[in-house]
C-alpha cells in the first residue's frame, strides 16, 4: 500500500518556498483563466500596464520595475511587438517602448480581468484577508530582495 504524504509531517507546512510555489500556481491557473478572455498573459498584461504608465520607459528600467530578468523582457516585449499593442523605439544604444493605439485600447479591459482576479481570490480567502496577505507578500518580497 502507498504511504499518504502528511502536509505536516513531511515538512511542507514550514516551508515558505514550498507554500509560496503552492500559491503561485494556483493564483496563475486563475490568472490565466482571466486573461484568456482578452487573449493576453497576466505577465503581458503588467508590462503592458507598466509602459502605459511610463511612456518610453528603457528595457532595462522594464525589466527591473517587473523584477524580471532583460531576456525575458525581450521576450515579452518582442511578442507585444508582434501582437501591436507596443513598439520598441531606438534612441541611441536605448531601446525604449511605448504602447500603440492598440496597446492603450485593452486598458479596460485589463482592469476588468484584475477586478475579477481579485474578486474571486477575496470570495475564497475573504477581502481583509487577501489585502493581508498581498501586503505581507511584498513586504517579505523587499526584503529578501535587499538581502
Amino acid at each position: 500500500m502507498e504511504k499518504q504524504m502528511n502536509f505536516e509531517e513531511d515538512g511542507f507546512f514550514d516551508c515558505p518556498f514550498f507554500n509560496v510555489n503552492r500559491l503561485a500556481r494556483v493564483m496563475n491557473k486563475m490568472a490565466e483563466e482571466e486573461f484568456a478572455l482578452i487573449g493576453l498573459s497576466p505577465s503581458y498584461a503588467y508590462l503592458l500596464m507598466v509602459v502605459e504608465q511610463n511612456p518610453g520607459i528603457t528595457q532595462k528600467d522594464l525589466s527591473e520595475t517587473l523584477h524580471i530578468a532583460p531576456s525575458t523582457s525581450t521576450r515579452f516585449i518582442d511578442k507585444l511587438v508582434s501582437k501591436g499593442l507596443v513598439q520598441r523605439k531606438s534612441e541611441g544604444k536605448l531601446a525604449l517602448i511605448y504602447p500603440t493605439d492598440k496597446g492603450l485600447q485593452l486598458h479596460k479591459e485589463i482592469n476588468r480581468c484584475w477586478q475579477r482576479l481579485n474578486e474571486r481570490f477575496a470570495d475564497i480567502v475573504g477581502s481583509e484577508q487577501g489585502s493581508m496577505l498581498s501586503g505581507m507578500m511584498h513586504a517579505v518580497s523587499e526584503k529578501v530582495e535587499k538581502k
